[in-house]
């Protein structure tokens, strides 16, 4: 699962300045729709808000992988913000999160593409060294160059 192929540039939000996780995941979708991964943002974030309830996406390290599958995805896609400053996400250590990966898939992909991208991140985000340099990612062309190792 090459991650690069499914963000652009203009996905990638670099010192987003939010106070929620709520305020987060509504920006990052926006940026997917206006990128054409998504048609419906409202439609989408109702999505990745109801999956949210089921469990936090805040898997620790201050790092959070909301997702969603919505029928407001037009094609597949991700958004990465570095956070100005910690959300809380009621993360599973209990931490803030800085690092975000917002997943958008079509509700009728009936494979489970999302699980394929969330475990091609999860499996870098245990090693220390990566998370490092997400967090110490200063620009787009960073966080490509850092995402290229999925």
């Amino acid at each position: 699962m090459q991650l690069t192929a499914l963000i652009k540039p203009e996905t990638v939000l670099m010192s987003l300045d939010v106070q929620s996780k709520e305020e987060c995941i509504q920006t990052m979708a926006e940026t997917l729709a206006k990128a054409g991964f998504v048609t419906e943002p409202d439609t989408y974030v109702e999505a990745v808000v109801n999956r949210e309830k089921t469990g936090s996406t805040g898997v620790g390290f201050g790092v959070a992988i909301p997702h969603g599958k919505s029928k407001g995805v037009a094609q597949p896609g991700v958004a990465f913000a570095k956070l100005a400053k910690p959300v809380d996400w009621k993360s599973l250590d209990g931490n803030p999160v800085s690092v975000v990966f917002l997943i958008a898939v079509p509700e009728e992909n009936v494979g489970n593409e999302h699980l394929q991208i969330l475990v091609a991140i999860s499996r870098k985000l245990i090693h220390e060294d990566f998370r490092n340099e997400l967090f110490e990612a200063t620009s787009v062309e960073d966080v490509f160059r850092i995402l290229e190792t999925l």
